[in-house]
């Protein structure tokens, strides 16, 4: 079967299609033994640089579970890594920065992505699994407000406080910093494309902790730039954070074929909002899948039957799997998902 006519993009374009796909964040990695075994004792930033490695780790899931799409394996903080910004990924922490973005002086430490050279690794793992998918490989990188608050914040944060500050007093320094990271996404957005990914998702995580207004005024255009930048390219294009009920129409408008909707608002109810004309994603709750198969199933037809209505579905968790996930739970939300959630 010809990529274009996968269940995969067929619902990202709202196109009729013999069933419901599905695939998980997070899938490649986090909750599979052979991923563990396969990795080591590396780093994921080590693991990243090494293309045959992080193309297996990115093809285990899709062997495993059966899923219609695989997702790179990587991170979202490789481009700033890559320019040398001093940002680590801590076990158990997340990315930690050494020194964080503390103002204007700050904006001459991020410098332009140049993917041939500075991520060779990721297009050579891109070439690397394409040539073994039957499958779409959607390619990814994060959203400008959750690169930014790691580097304001200097690592994970509850409340986003410092950057949020930031947002309110100085304007143009944030202005400025998440343009800079914008190109930093779209950069290695069409590298990633042009090495051979069908789709990219852009994972703006944490968005979810702002206001409409400060989303619009202060995240949108730099968000709605990316995505213009890859309107040329062809691909479906997807857009994802958690905690976005409020957000959802704002992320429509940002330019996205696909929104990716988190546990919190129903399917259908994300539609209305998302409007028509695009798809939606989601959105069972991760947490779900630690509950017994007896629990798990009815929410897997709860989350079908909220997406029914017509074409332009991708099943898929509300964020991303939990480590203690038992993977053959979620083969069986595969197979649940292929024998009801179809033809749509």
């Amino acid at each position: 079967m010809p990529l274009e006519d996968t269940p995969f993009l067929r619902a990202c374009r709202c196109r009729p299609s013999d069933r419901v796909p599905v695939w998980f964040m997070r899938q490649a990695g986090r909750s599979l033994p052979e991923y563990r075994a396969l990795r080591g004792d590396r780093s994921v930033l080590e693991a990243v640089t090494h293309p045959e490695l992080a193309a297996e780790l990115t093809l285990q899931p899709v062997r495993r579970y059966g899923v219609d799409a695989a997702i790179l394996f990587s991170d979202i903080v490789v481009p700033v890594v890559a320019i040398g910004f001093g940002v680590d990924l801590v076990p158990g922490i997340g990315p930690v920065v050494e020194h964080p973005f503390s103002g204007p002086a700050d904006l001459a430490r991020i410098r332009s992505l140049d993917p041939e050279k500075d991520i060779p690794y990721v297009i050579d793992t891109v070439r690397l699994v394409v040539r073994e998918l039957d499958v779409p490989l959607i390619g990814f990188a994060g959203g400008p407000f959750t690169v930014a608050s790691y580097l304001v914040e200097g690592g994970p944060s509850r409340t986003h406080a410092r950057t949020k500050t930031l947002m309110r007093s100085d304007p143009p320094t944030w202005n400025q910093l998440v343009e800079l990271l914008a190109d930093l996404a779209l950069a290695a957005l069409r590298a990633q494309v042009e090495a051979g990914a069908s789709a990219v998702q852009l994972f703006d995580s944490w968005v979810g902790v702002l206001s409409p207004h400060d989303y619009r005024d202060l995240v949108l255009p730099a968000t709605r730039r990316i995505f213009a930048g890859l309107a040329d390219l062809g691909v479906p294009r997807i857009h994802f954070g958690v905690g976005t009920g409020e957000l959802l129409s704002l992320m429509a408008d940002a330019g996205a074929d696909v929104v990716g909707v988190d546990w919190r608002v129903p399917l259908d109810e994300a539609r209305r909002r998302v409007g028509p004309g695009r798809a939606v994603q989601g959105n069972l709750d991760p947490a779900s899948c630690l509950s017994p198969w007896d629990v798990v199933a009815p929410e897997v037809r709860r989350v079908l039957a909220e997406g029914g209505g017509g074409p332009g579905h991708v099943f898929n968790l509300g964020h991303g799997v939990l480590p203690e996930t038992d993977p053959d739970l979620l083969h069986r939300i595969v197979d649940l998902v292929h024998e009801e959630g179809g033809p749509r």
